[in-house]
């Protein structure tokens, strides 16, 4: 296991709309695995494969004791919805209220390679929904007021 270095924005790979990742090799597990452990070592509860430089659908996310673990997901299901401060590793020094669904269903290939189906609510349904954002090239940063964005900019 290695530590993966993380993108920090304005890093270009942080605004590409990632490839399909159609079947899980070994590849894919090792970097699900030092995704992993690169989001325990920063402290993250998410992190999406474009935020340690590679544009592929990949993605992990773990709160308490569940972990997430999926490649080309995407959410056909949502369901309420909640503000909530969000902030991210690629953008340290930012936090962004966000408005998102409570609830969702997401689908894409577990670790395994196989075709699965996850239920979230609250927390993990955010990250989950965070992380898919990166994987389509949105932050949160997008997210964010204009005056919010212009505070960011002066800080680079």
């Amino acid at each position: 296991m290695g530590i993966l270095e993380i993108r920090k924005y304005p890093d270009s790979v942080l605004r590409k709309k990632c490839e399909s990742v159609k079947e899980i090799t070994y590849r894919e597990k090792a970097l699900f695995r030092d995704m992993l452990f690169t989001m325990h070592t920063f402290k993250g509860i998410g992190l999406a494969a474009p935020q340690i430089g590679i544009a592929r659908r990949l993605m992990v996310a773990e709160i308490g004791e569940a972990v997430i673990k999926l490649a080309d997901p995407e959410i056909v299901k949502v369901k309420g919805s909640n503000k909530m401060v969000e902030g991210c590793l690629s953008l340290p020094a930012l936090s962004v209220e966000i408005k998102r669904p409570f609830e969702i269903e997401a689908r894409g290939l577990n670790e395994e390679g196989r075709a699965v189906e996850v239920k979230a609510k609250g927390l993990m349904a955010r990250v989950i929904q965070h992380e898919i954002d990166h994987l389509n090239g949105k932050l949160i940063i997008d997210y964010a007021g204009l005056l919010q964005r212009m505070k960011l900019l002066i800080r680079r």
